[in-house]
């Protein structure tokens, strides 16, 4: 027997062996006859208290998804965010996180929320006591289990005072199992040198939006120069995506091949994102961003309005005098700016649609026919009339200014009005 359980046997014996004193029971019958009889009370109902409950639990319930809404909505990120990422924060659709690090100048970075679905995540971050502007700030990719996710675009806002900067980037999509992501940050020092810096988050896959499309598409289109085959769509509530290949001859003669291909949902064009291609040793491979789908699809479909492709032209040009209005090359516009002859040799300035791309262009003159050697420059400008142009330079190797430009052929935007249909289910 422990100290504890001896103390508690002598306290028992010590109040067993407490008596009342013998005259303690008349007194207590004599208290009892002289006291009034007591009234019944009738019990207080518990209806009340029930109804309160009800309201109570009612009232949390109503106001559940309200706490919700303001515990996911990513704040402070409002000049950044339109559209469809507006209205999916609004429905707190987002995952805060609120993590943050120092950088080696000072410079914190925090990592406010992320945004994530099967086709991308979307991470809004605040540099904060900025000291130099002058200094780059770099963000690499992220990384986490089974997780290797490249950088995408991005933009990026300054407060007034030029100290804090608000930011959204666009990352791959992440993998389904990992449970932390890792950013990395490179920022540049006085003496030209990087420096990493890494910032660990968590992040809950459970939280990530549903995909609302997935399907194989594998339809080919041709066009002058080759084939296009879309392969996949993937529409999720932060982007639609199309993937495929493309076979054409003259891909990279444009800027933007895939800036006519047309997503349209219920006959209605879905606004393009962005575009992008990758070569590699099994050919060239395409990605075409649209934003969200609406809620209800009834038909959905691909039109290939124009893509790149190559128009012989076989015209010649008079260089002298210089007129103002444009030539006719096979139904596109050239218009001849300038002419001079410098210590580089002749200089022909030109412009002419932003999608048009010349080829086989020679200058003739006393000097007999000299080819173009390089474009040393190019801008684009705007008409009177909102039209933009690209205007360039083209250097010849001669000292002897020519009577006429000759231009064999053209890379430019042909018309393929092809339609692809998507079955929506």
């Amino acid at each position: 027997m422990n100290e504890f359980e001896k103390r508690l046997k002598e306290e028992r014996q010590r109040m067993e062996s407490v008596t009342a004193p013998p005259e303690l029971e008349g007194r207590l019958w004599q208290a009892l006859e002289a006291a009034p009889a007591p009234v019944k009370k009738k019990p207080k109902p518990k209806w009340p208290m029930a109804v309160a409950a009800f309201l109570l639990v009612c009232l949390i319930g109503y106001n559940y998804n309200g706490l919700a809404y303001y515990g996911k909505k990513i704040i402070g990120f409002d000049e950044l965010m339109s559209g469809t990422l507006a209205e999916l924060n609004d429905k707190g659709m987002g995952q805060t996180i609120g993590e943050q690090v120092q950088l080696e100048d000072g410079t914190t970075l925090k990592v406010d929320g992320i945004m994530t679905d099967a086709n991308q995540l979307i991470l809004y971050y605040t540099l904060s006591n900025v000291k130099d502007m002058e200094h780059d700030i770099s963000f690499g990719k992220i990384t986490g289990f089974l997780t290797d996710s490249n950088r995408g675009n991005g933009m990026s806002s300054f407060n007034e005072e030029k100290s804090e900067i608000k930011g959204q980037l666009s990352f791959d999509p992440v993998s389904p199992f990992a449970k932390k992501l890792t950013l990395e940050v490179e920022k540049s020092t006085d003496d030209g040198q990087w420096v990493t810096s890494t910032i660990t988050f968590p992040y809950d896959p459970n939280q990530a939006m549903q995909t609302e499309i997935k399907q194989k598409l594998m339809k080919k289109v041709k066009v002058d120069k080759g084939t296009i085959t879309f392969k996949t769509i993937t529409a999720t509530p932060t982007i639609t995506i199309i993937k495929g290949s493309v076979n054409v001859e003259n891909l990279d003669r444009v800027q933007l091949p895939f800036e006519q291909v047309v997503l349209r949902a219920n006959g209605k064009e879905v606004q393009q994102i962005g575009t992008g291609t990758h070569s590699s040793i099994g050919g060239t491979k395409f990605e075409i961003s649209f934003d969200a789908l609406p809620k209800k699809v009834d038909s959905l479909e691909l039109v290939v309005k124009e893509f790149v492709g190559y128009t012989k032209v076989d015209e010649t040009i008079p260089l002298h005098p210089i007129q103002n209005q444009a030539f006719q090359l096979k139904g596109e516009d050239l218009w001849v700016k300038d002419v001079k002859k410098t210590e580089e040799g002749v200089l022909i300035t030109i412009a002419s649609d932003v999608d048009v791309l010349l080829d086989g262009v020679t200058i003739e003159g006393e000097g007999g026919e000299v080819p173009l050697k390089t474009t040393i420059r190019q801008d684009y400008k705007e008409l009177d009339d909102g039209r933009m142009v690209k205007e360039r330079t083209l250097l010849f190797e001669t000292d002897v200014v020519p009577d006429t430009l000759s231009v064999k052929g053209m890379h430019h935007m042909k018309l393929v009005d092809e339609v692809v249909e998507i079955l929506v289910e």
